[in-house]
């Protein structure tokens, strides 16, 4: 453990860290190396005398340089970022649908065609026969409410 102690230890850790982010990008072994860098300069002015304290030095600083540079880089350099709809079902009401199987009446349900598939369909109690065309009203569960084009 006494290679730890050494200013040469550091010093070549933290060029390998260095250049190894070439080859893995990401930031974090550019943290490491900067970390190696400071216990380096540690070692090198007696502040770091044992293995110990030279390791939780590295740690400590490694770990915030990390927070560090994490919240610079995103204050900074913000990626491209896009919100889309979650509410599906508004996208979805007053949009037109063909029947595919009798729906009603009453609370029996058919089936209709909308977007590349059938789904179950209701209606407000009225009998809407196959092959008509019919309106979404809203989604109750997994199936569609429609009624007639009038």
């Amino acid at each position: 453990m006494e290679y730890i102690l050494y200013f040469e230890t550091w010093i070549v850790l933290a060029i390998l860290f260095s250049c190894l982010e070439i080859f893995i990008p990401g930031g974090i072994l550019l943290n490491l190396g900067i970390a190696s860098l400071l216990v380096a300069i540690g070692v090198q002015q007696n502040i770091l005398d044992t293995w110990v304290l030279t390791l939780t030095a590295w740690f400590i600083s490694a770990t915030v340089l990390l927070f560090v540079l994490y919240f610079f880089t995103e204050k900074f350099f913000k990626g491209e970022q896009t919100i889309g709809n979650i509410y599906e079902e508004l996208d979805i009401y007053g949009k037109k649908v063909v029947v595919t199987e009798n729906i009603g009446p009453g609370t029996h349900a058919g089936r209709v065609s909308f977007q590349g598939t059938y789904w179950t369909a209701l209606s407000d109690g009225s009998e809407i026969p196959a092959g008509c065309q019919a309106t979404i009203v809203c989604k109750d569960n997994i199936s569609l409410v429609v009624e007639p084009i009038k």
